[in-house]
């Protein structure tokens, strides 16, 4: 048994742990680094200059495809540590690196930018933009980012914040910055920048908490911005910011743009240079349900849709839309990949994406057409896409008609693909795919209002979990893939499937390889042919980030951003314990050819845990389980059970205490942890009900 004192303070060491963010200081010579001297011609080239990763994807076609080859299926043997760095942050890992001319710059949680001597591991300089603490609280998905641009000696990172800011590239020392949101609302930036055309172009999140969605560009010079496209219609009484808003507007029913919208850009970009496009992906509606958001229905472009822009100014030039009248969550933010292939003996300029809905798209990149559509993962939401309208054929039961009834779907909200990026390998032909088996319940949320504080999706996440049966039915599914697809055929050729599921973003390369960490914390290299498992290494942690390989000399790495993290050991409760280590060690590792590195033996803390004494009877804890679930579990786990990143609170000291709990949730004692203040929307007599049910579950 622990003592209060000692259980406080273990509670807060964790907790500390978990958000804390120490400075780390830039070293003397930083000024003597080469300075990431990136142009347009240099990424359109990129496949000349293969030793650098020089732009997200490595390329701006972003097949994350390396042509190096010196490490290959014959002697992936002898890959081994070359070394590793450990990072200042608890959080989730999801940054793919830049890697130009032996200088590495990558993120971590919180919008912190290193760079790191890609030969050595020596960190050279860390950007922290300072983010405040209490926008934790607006991120859906964890205070991750995915990593930074580079243009003509500086780099370019977006904060959770909502900020753009260019860095000196050789200093580590801010050039200048800009607030490309409205820091009142629950706006959040987590993806990369791209730089097309000396404009730094970022979207942003936020469609769970009430937004309306845009990407911006902006003078890599001195931020100055240049355009904007908005995704969504706004008051139709204030006009149109451009003229495919007013067709956009057709499409959507009442009084929508009260509720924000959505059709946040939060991840994926794209650019063909010949055609002069830039593709971008756009998130789901909000809320989700779209009885509430545009009763009547409609299509409410431009959501879950591609949409191609001229990148010189931002107009509209096509789209598509993968999931008309979205009301599931189904984004189509995840990763775009540009590729010139064979199609009846016709070379076709392709665009393809497997986004959240489940299927695998293929489509004419110069004007939008669709080729092919199939489900690359298990789906019951829709049987196929009718390629003469581009449209899916639904099952009628998928938009949860009855009011009592759930549907349970398949994907759920977190898709059967997530942000995770994916490869294609010219060499193969196939593309490689972090594919998920997760279901979620959907019912419709009544008398919903919109809340100040917390997700405004219009579904309820109460009214499913109240049986065993329900819970059991929604769980059944939880199963992780890396699933090779055959683009043309549109078919797998080879699946491995994982303990679980939210695994790593994949590597392919010339040497005939494709890499991808795990959420059990391994390091894995698979034959790009038939998926057999050739190597493997642990990283102590589950990693979820994307690998990225280049050469420093003569010397080939591959490095990966490790940390367990994200949405899924968020929200997911116990079924985010399947299969994956749910433990964070937040680090890069770099391997290389006879590389004989060891990481540190883990140190794990010993403690014995005593269940928390119950306060309240079952009436009240009843009452704390659908405000937990209305408010808490998006950090802290449905049926509040932690996934091994943010405190299981059914452990935590602070519940053992009346008073000290009411600091925590209303008054905010936290708040620069990521834990604000719940006191706008949330009583005493609430907390307290909160603090039953965590008692509650701490017993059971």
């Amino acid at each position: 048994m622990i003592t209060r004192a000692i259980a406080i303070g273990w509670i807060l060491a964790v907790t500390c742990a978990a958000c804390s963010r120490p400075a780390i200081p830039p070293v003397a010579n930083a000024d003597s680094l080469s300075a990431a001297q990136v142009d347009a011609a240099r990424i359109v080239h990129a496949d000349q200059d293969p030793g650098n990763w020089l732009s997200h994807g490595r390329t701006y076609s972003e097949q994350r495809f390396s042509p190096l080859t010196e490490i290959s299926v014959e002697n992936i043997g002898q890959l081994g540590l070359a070394w590793s760095l450990d990072l200042d942050t608890k959080r989730g890992q999801e940054a793919t690196p830049l890697v130009i001319d032996g200088v590495m710059y990558s993120t971590s949680a919180w919008s912190k930018v290193q760079a790191i001597d890609a030969r050595t591991g020596k960190l050279l300089w860390q950007f922290d933009p300072q983010v405040p603490g209490e926008v934790g609280a607006k991120a859906c998905c964890d205070v991750v980012n995915r990593g930074v641009a580079a243009w003509d000696g500086r780099v370019f990172v977006g904060t959770l914040d909502g900020r753009l800011i260019a860095i000196d590239a050789a200093t580590g020392k801010e050039v200048w910055s800009v607030v490309t949101v409205d820091q009142t609302k629950a706006y959040t930036i987590t993806g990369a920048p791209r730089v097309v055309k000396g404009k730094v172009i970022i979207g942003n999140g936020g469609a769970e908490f009430g937004v309306r969605g845009y990407i911006t560009a902006y003078d890599v010079r001195d931020g100055k911005q240049l355009w904007r496209f908005y995704t969504v219609p706004g008051d139709p009484s204030q006009g149109f910011e451009h003229p495919a808003l007013a067709d956009a507007a057709k499409t959507w029913k009442g009084e929508w743009w009260k509720l924000g919208g959505g059709g946040t850009v939060w991840d994926s970009m794209a650019y063909d240079p010949e055609l002069d496009l830039l593709y971008i992906g756009t998130g789901n509606g909000s809320p989700w349900n779209q009885k509430i958001r545009s009763p009547g229905g409609g299509d409410n472009l431009f959501l879950s849709s591609i949409v191609a822009l001229r990148p010189d100014t931002g107009e509209y030039v096509w789209h598509y839309q993968t999931t008309p009248g979205e009301t599931w969550d189904y984004t189509a933010t995840q990763h775009i990949v540009l590729a010139d292939v064979s199609i009846a003996g016709e070379t076709r300029k392709v665009l393809m994406q497997a986004p959240k809905n489940g299927f695998f798209y293929v489509l004419d990149r110069a004007n939008g057409k669709l080729l092919s559509a199939e489900p690359y993962a298990t789906i019951n939401w829709a049987s196929k896409v009718d390629l003469a309208t581009g449209r899916p054929i639904e099952n009628p039961d998928a938009r949860y008609p009855d009011p009592n009834k759930a549907w349970f779907a398949m994907p759920g909200a977190l898709g059967s693909h997530n942000w995770h990026p994916m490869s294609f390998s010219p060499q193969t032909g196939l593309v490689y795919i972090p594919v998920n088996d997760l279901m979620y319940a959907y019912i419709d949320r009544p008398g919903f209002k919109p809340s100040p504080v917390g997700f405004n999706t219009g579904v309820d996440p109460t009214r499913t979990r109240m049986t065993q049966s329900d819970k059991a039915a929604a769980n059944v599914p939880v199963r992780g893939y890396l699933r090779a697809w055959d683009p043309i055929k549109q078919k797998e050729v080879w699946s491995v499937e994982h303990p679980g599921p939210w695994n790593g973003g994949v590597l392919s390369t010339a040497g005939g390889l494709v890499f991808q960490g795990n959420a059990v914390g391994l390091f894995n290299a698979y034959d790009a042919r038939d998926g057999k498992l050739l190597w493997s290494s642990p990283a102590q942690t589950g990693i979820v980030a994307a690998p990225v390989t280049y050469r420093v000399g003569d010397e080939q790495f591959v490095a990966v951003v490790a940390g367990w993290g994200g949405v899924y050991p968020n929200v997911a409760g116990e079924a985010s314990r399947r299969g994956s280590l749910a433990v964070n060690r937040s680090r890069v590792l770099a391997f290389k050819l006879g590389g004989t590195g060891r990481l540190p033996e883990p140190v794990e803390p010993v403690v014995q845990l005593q269940p928390i004494p119950r306060v309240g009877d079952d009436a009240t804890a009843a009452t704390g389980f659908r405000i937990f679930h209305d408010h808490c579990s998006r950090c802290h786990g449905a049926g509040a059970v932690g996934g091994g990143v943010i405190p299981d609170l059914r452990w935590s000291a602070f519940a053992r205490d009346g008073e000290a709990w009411k600091s925590v949730v209303l008054d905010g004692i936290l708040k620069d942890r990521g834990m604000i203040s719940f006191s706008s929307v949330l009583s005493a007599a609430d907390a307290e009900a909160l603090r039953a049910y965590v008692t509650l579950r701490s017993n059971q």
